[in-house]
């Protein structure tokens, strides 16, 4: 950074000098004489020419002295005498070299403060975190702090601050990363959920604050199917007693998991339980009447033509980047249409490489099959945060649009999503 700068003020000393010079070296070209001294060279050729015609004797003696007295008279009536010098006329050539030689620095200086990209003069810091995003060197997270400081519209630093912030249970400091975070990333409804959550935590340890609502309330305004800010929502409804609203919420994600997965049987609870709650209050058989009956996703009939098959591994160049038990989900989505998972299957880094089989029996919603759809991606990612939303600094592969039932697919897992 100190060489750029010197060398912008040698070539900016240099343009100045260019300008400035030739007009501080420019003197005035004026012709104009004074009028005193024009008046008093006339009246010395005439008096000269008066005393030559006297000895000539073309003038008398009294003419030659009546016109010395006239010429005398004139002389005191037009030819101002002053005992100072006259000054040299200014020149203003010389006073726009001055303005020059302070303004275009100046100008220079700030035009470029205004349209110039500063950040590019900082040099590039390498901050190392472990698996999950979260930085636990006390001198590396300070480094990553000042950063952000001096380079506050880099989203990546500021999750990765956030992340390490939460990791810590530093919620405090997490909850003043994601406020940044969110305000330059104000489109992603996960950003807003983990906003909600670690709120909660920095206040009181309870999803009861009326800024969890809001936060919550955003991410799922971004998303509704958004499976952190359901959880959190159910939750925060169970905590005030609102048991409907519990049941609304994590019936929403029992609809969105898969089948008889562990996740499944777990949001299963929580409605039963909230049913459960429900019936017991007075009223509440008449409440939950009004509500849908538990659902219980069916499995879907699997079609063996339709089912895609493959093989998914890690590139060598990112096995640093991650741990054994960082979740690897494996899904495959239209190409064209819905964001949703048409189907999930999810592991660990610790199972790679390993072979797969998507099809119908893994759709989250009977509506949104393999099968009903003429091209699919999939994607095989690993998740630092858990969530099957894609997250910066997540890993991942995938292929381009493919038919439903194509087999022997490899997928290598080598980027890292920024």
């Amino acid at each position: 950074m100190i060489l750029f700068w010197t060398l912008c003020a040698a070539l900016l000393l240099l343009a100045t000098l260019f300008v400035v010079l030739p007009l501080w070296r420019k003197t005035s070209s004026s012709n104009d004489v004074s009028r005193d001294t024009e008046n008093l060279g006339i009246l010395r050729d005439q008096a000269a020419e008066l005393e030559v015609d006297f000895h000539n004797g073309l003038l008398t003696q009294d003419a030659y002295e009546q016109g010395k007295s006239e010429l005398q008279s004139r002389l005191m009536e037009e030819v101002k005498i002053t005992e100072q010098p006259a000054r040299p006329p200014r020149n203003p050539a010389k006073l726009l070299a001055i303005v020059l030689a302070v303004m275009l620095p100046l100008f220079s200086v700030l035009l470029y403060l205004t349209l110039g990209n500063t950040e590019a003069l900082s040099p590039q810091e390498t901050i190392v975190a472990d698996a999950n995003g979260i930085i636990h060197s006390e001198e590396a997270l300070q480094r990553l702090e000042r950063k952000v400081k001096r380079l506050p519209k880099n989203p990546n630093d500021w999750w990765m601050l956030a992340s390490s912030y939460t990791g810590l249970k530093r919620f405090p400091e997490a909850v003043t990363a994601y406020e940044h975070l969110v305000a330059l990333v104000p489109n992603e409804a996960q950003l807003w959920a983990n906003y909600a959550d670690v709120y909660a935590m920095a206040n009181g340890q309870t999803l009861q604050n009326p800024e969890v609502a809001r936060l919550l309330a955003k991410s799922l305004e971004l998303d509704a199917n958004n499976l952190t800010a359901l959880a959190l929502t159910g939750s925060a409804a169970m905590e005030r007693g609102d048991y409907a609203g519990a049941i609304t919420s994590w019936q929403k994600l029992v609809d969105q998991v898969q089948p008889g997965s562990q996740d499944a049987q777990m949001y299963l609870g929580g409605v039963k339980r909230a049913r459960e709650l429900l019936a017991a209050q007075p009223g509440g058989k008449e409440k939950l009447a009004q509500l849908p009956e538990n659902k219980v996703p069916k499995k879907i009939a699997a079609n063996p033509a339709e089912a895609i098959t493959g093989k998914v591994s890690l590139s060598p160049a990112l096995a640093g980047k991650v741990a054994p038990t960082d979740i690897v989900f494996i899904l495959a989505r239209a190409a064209q249409g819905p964001k949703m998972p048409l189907a999930v299957l999810r592991k660990q880094v610790k199972d790679l490489p390993l072979k797969f089989t998507l099809d119908d029996s893994m759709a989250m919603q009977p509506q949104l099959k393999l099968s009903g759809f003429e091209k699919i991606v999939v994607v095989a990612r690993v998740s630092k945060s858990g969530s099957p939303t894609a997250q910066p600094g997540d890993l991942q592969g995938l292929t381009g649009a493919i038919k439903p039932g194509v087999k022997g697919l490899n997928i290598v897992i080598d980027s890292v999503m920024p």
